[in-house]
């Protein structure tokens, strides 16, 4: 099916668990493609396609994607009928009908974004440890982190006009930052350690630019209008595939839950510990109401902003001296946040401060749990 056709350059379809682009005329492209990637000026066609489901989806030919890939991008290309020496390919594990496409135009230079991503698996943040090394064309796995390479975000973006190959590069950078800041707004965390992701581990992206006419474009940076076409739509794309895909979205975020993810606790364990804080009585309550206090935004305030904090202080912009008495102010904000009772916020400091011993991440969820339960206690208190 024809999605859609853009500056008489390219047409975009989808068919089969697979978008491609078909180029009408000339253009040079830059992948991360294992075949036919690099710097090019003679494919025919970029295309994404889904290899597998999420989950639990393990086909033979995924052995021939990874160990014989041009093998792949041959039997790929047949199922439609495109020229697999002039064809580059991104895989996925994402469902082709969750892909989003944006335009975004200026003074005649156009730019298409087409996206798809999933990212509960496996987001990463840049420097986290790796999973495995290579060496000789093979591959060791060197940690003992719960490895899972599904989840991907693919990016193909395509550009009315000629770039040279300075900038070419440069948009991959802009539209990499672009994701990126799409993956901070939706505040998603690193599923390998405790910061907040920068991208998945198996990211994939494709650049194409139309040859000829004009002088080429030698800039796509951030503050070029070509940076912030890219920049844009790649954003907004990347966005609104995960809301599909991963049912993403800012109001979504919005919950205690997701920060917690942080330190590595379920939503239950949470639960779990706000439970032991309390009078037996009050339990089963908090249990039955917790989504109200999970998605109450000035709760949801309070524990992001011990979050950041904590990441203020891991990253040396606060000491670490400081950090007890942050804790605790912020502790007391969540406290009257769930108990209503803002008058009560001084003796809620007072109380945590008492407590807190230690500001490595188990405490820091300790005294979310303790400030919650805190404020629960007196919210009804009879």
């Amino acid at each position: 099916m024809l999605i859609g056709r853009y500056y008489n350059g390219i047409e975009i379809h989808r068919e089969n668990k697979m978008i491609y682009a078909k180029f009408l005329c000339p253009h040079m492209a830059i992948s991360t493609c294992k075949v036919n990637g690099g710097l090019r000026n003679d494919l025919k066609y970029i295309f994404n396609h889904q290899s597998c489901e999420p989950n639990g989806h393990y086909r033979n030919t995924l052995d021939l994607a990874i160990n014989q890939p041009a093998e792949y991008l041959k039997m790929l290309c047949r199922s439609q009928n495109l020229a697999p020496e002039k064809s580059a390919c991104l895989s996925t594990a994402t469902n082709m009908n969750h892909a989003i496409v944006k335009f975004a135009d200026y003074q005649g230079v156009e730019v298409i974004a087409v996206s798809t991503g999933g990212v509960e698996t496996n987001a990463v943040r840049v420097g986290d440890p790796a999973s495995y090394s290579e060496a000789n064309g093979q591959f060791e796995i060197i940690s003992d982190s719960n490895y899972d390479a599904h989840g991907t975000i693919n990016i193909m973006v395509f550009i009315s006009k000629e770039l040279n190959p300075g900038a070419l590069v440069s948009a991959i950078g802009i539209a990499t930052e672009a994701k990126t800041a799409a993956l901070q707004e939706l505040a998603v965390n690193s599923c390998y350690s405790g910061g907040l992701a920068t991208g998945t581990g198996t990211d994939q992206i494709g650049i194409a630019c139309r040859l000829g006419g004009d002088c080429p474009l030698s800039s796509a940076d951030k503050h070029s209008k070509l940076g912030e076409l890219i920049g844009g739509t790649v954003k907004r794309s990347v966005k609104e595939t995960l809301e599909l895909h991963n049912e993403y979205t800012p109001q979504a975020r919005g919950k205690v839950a997701v920060f917690v993810e942080r330190f590595g606790m379920r939503v239950e364990e949470l639960i779990n510990n706000i439970s032991m804080l309390l009078p037996e009585n009050r339990v089963e309550i908090l249990i039955q109401n917790f989504e109200g206090i999970n998605r109450d935004p000035l709760i949801v305030a309070g524990v992001a902003a011990v979050v950041h904090l904590l990441d203020n202080v891991n990253y040396g912009i606060l000491p670490q001296s400081c950090l007890a008495d942050v804790l605790c102010s912020y502790g007391a904000q969540i406290a009257a946040a769930v108990s209503g009772n803002y008058r009560r916020i001084y003796d809620y400091r007072d109380r945590l401060a008492q407590e807190i011993i230690a500001t490595h991440d188990g405490a820091v969820i300790d005294l979310i749990a303790k400030s919650i339960a805190m404020g629960f206690v007196e919210k009804w208190d009879d």
